[in-house]
């Protein structure tokens, strides 16, 4: 379903305008020039990944798909357009009547990618592949951001479970993205409400520390909580006394506590203590979570803590340090003329500074070694080797402007798991190094 039919608050009318205005002047003069028609297509691909990490995750596509169908020029748009001279009259008459009827390939979403990977192919005419640009980049570069951050973080907990809650530290759009993106790399939920409404993402959350500051007691803060939430609830036990309020909070709800969470402190020292305590109080099935400035490395840290939830917001919405994939929207091949029978010629930019480009429309597909774990990612123009055919990465998207691939969320969630799965074992490492597989063109 396309989710801007729910009419959610968290929707905008119209994708059309998350664009750069080059877009717009680019179509006025390839208009007037003749050229808007001629056939082409634009690749996304990364010529790097982030410093240190060894894969990248593709996140953001079901995303990109409803912000292609939403890409439409109302009225208001128009007037916009119109009232600050963006561009002439002869294109916003073609605006108005715009309808992207071409073919998109991708990586699906969950899948990894590296240098180079083809991540997503537009096909059809120039005018209506550009003026797609800016926003696939927008979606894909914040998603997949946070998807590898996500992944990685999942890799650390090594099974534990994992809750999104970055919502405050990120823009409110932003954070329902993340949530979605976070979901698709191994986090199991979110706290965030409009996540969970629009995705289906599952929704956790009990109370602050201003809960137990608000009550005269953390006693009475604890009884009004499992008076109204139930004794499996999670009461937060370091507003104070970490020992004193675990007492407390056993002698309320006794040994069907719930959970405790721990927020501050020497998180691996002190979640050593409060399993022990719980365990002396009978309480030995009482969860441990930990919050606090998590990231993959504290997590990683705390692998041989009695730790069972890790909940994550300011690293994980922010990417853990990266938060674009430095993904870019490239004209590879275009046809000489508008004749639609004209065939596909190879583009490529050539500057200096690392920023060349591949022309000509690429395949890739995954080599994998004997034992099925993969070797390299191969990219090419032409035709497939056969020894390949089988392992190809990019699946259609978009046919003749219609969506053919929307899946539920889940699906993308256990694709990644699975691809994951596939790497190499150094691909978890959170040591610094280059992509875990080379990328080879043919």
């Amino acid at each position: 379903m396309n989710t801007a039919d729910l009419g959610l608050p968290v929707d905008v009318p119209s994708t059309a305008l998350f664009t750069d205005q080059y877009e717009f002047t680019m179509l006025q003069a390839a208009l007037k020039a003749g050229t808007a028609e001629r056939r082409s297509v634009f690749e996304v691909f990364t010529r790097r990944l982030p410093e240190g990490r060894r894969y990248g995750v593709v996140a953001g596509t079901g995303r990109v798909l409803d912000a292609v169908e939403n890409f439409r020029f109302d009225a208001g748009v128009l007037g916009f357009l119109r009232e600050q001279r963006i561009v002439d009259e002869p294109t916003l008459e073609w605006l108005a009547r715009y309808r992207f009827s071409g073919d998109i390939w991708g990586y699906p979403e969950g899948e990894v990618y590296f240098p180079g990977s083809p991540i997503v192919r537009v096909e059809g005419s120039f005018a209506e592949c550009v003026l797609l640009e800016t926003v696939i980049l927008s979606i894909l570069n914040h998603d997949s951001a946070i998807a590898a951050a996500a992944s990685r973080m999942s890799a650390a907990a090594g099974g534990r479970r994992l809750i999104e809650m970055g919502a405050r530290r990120t823009h409110e759009l932003s954070a329902v993205a993340a949530a979605r993106a976070a979901y698709v790399g191994g986090f199991d939920s979110t706290s965030d409400l409009a996540a969970g409404f629009r995705y289906a993402i599952p929704t956790v959350g009990t109370s602050a520390h201003a809960f137990t500051l608000l009550h005269d007691s953390e006693r009475g803060a604890f009884q009004a909580q499992v008076d109204s939430l139930g004794r499996g609830t999670t009461l937060l036990v370091d507003t104070y006394d970490v020992v004193e309020a675990v007492r407390t909070a056993v002698d309320i709800a006794g040994p069907e506590l719930g959970a405790v969470r721990i927020d501050s402190g020497d998180l691996l020292l002190v979640a050593h203590r409060v399993r022990q305590q719980l365990d002396e109080l009978g309480a030995v099935d009482t969860k441990i979570v930990v919050t606090s400035d998590l990231d993959e490395y504290a997590i990683a840290s705390l692998a041989a803590a009695p730790v069972d939830a890790y909940g994550v917001g300011t690293q994980l919405v922010t990417g853990s340090g990266h938060p674009t994939c430095s993904m870019v929207y490239k004209l590879v091949a275009r046809a000489r003329s508008t004749d639609t029978a004209a065939p596909l010629e190879p583009v490529a930019k050539k500057s200096l500074g690392g920023k060349m480009s591949v022309g000509g429309r690429k395949w890739a597909a995954r080599r994998l070694d004997a034992d099925g774990i993969a070797e390299a990612e191969v990219v090419g123009v032409g035709d497939v080797p056969a020894e390949l055919a089988e392992r190809q990465l990019l699946v259609e998207l978009v046919k003749g402007g219609d969506v053919v691939a929307r899946e539920p969320l889940d699906a993308a969630r256990a694709r990644h798991a699975a691809a994951r799965a596939g790497l190499p074992m150094s691909a978890i490492q959170l040591s610094r190094g280059e992509a875990v597989i080379p990328t080879e063109y043919v």
